[in-house]
């Protein structure tokens, strides 16, 4: 098992569009090869941040989607939208145990 974790925030007053955004997204992703799950967590003490956390059942199938396939998702994001300078960030990680 393969994770990317995506954290962003959102500069401008806009996370309730981008709440919006992710609940009503096309799961353009869901059709990629290899892909498990993807869960969106929003912080409770921060509320303009956001987690995206992707599961993959490999490495590769996230680098062939992430190259060839994430602009398509990313377009669905609302018209905008501006981040906080320094605030998107992406770690991956691997499964050790269950």
């Amino acid at each position: 098992m393969f994770v990317a974790l995506s954290r962003f925030t959102v500069a401008n007053g806009m996370t309730a569009q981008v709440k919006e955004a992710f609940l009503e997204r096309p799961h353009l992703v869901d059709r990629a090869p290899g892909f498990v799950r993807m869960e969106v967590w929003n912080a409770q003490d921060a509320d303009a941040e956001f987690w995206l956390v992707t599961y993959w059942a490999d490495e590769p199938s996230f680098h062939d989607w992430h190259t060839h396939h994430r602009h398509e998702s990313h377009a669905r994001m609302p018209q905008g939208l501006k981040l906080v300078p320094g605030s998107a960030e992406v770690r991956y990680f691997q499964q050790v145990c269950e």
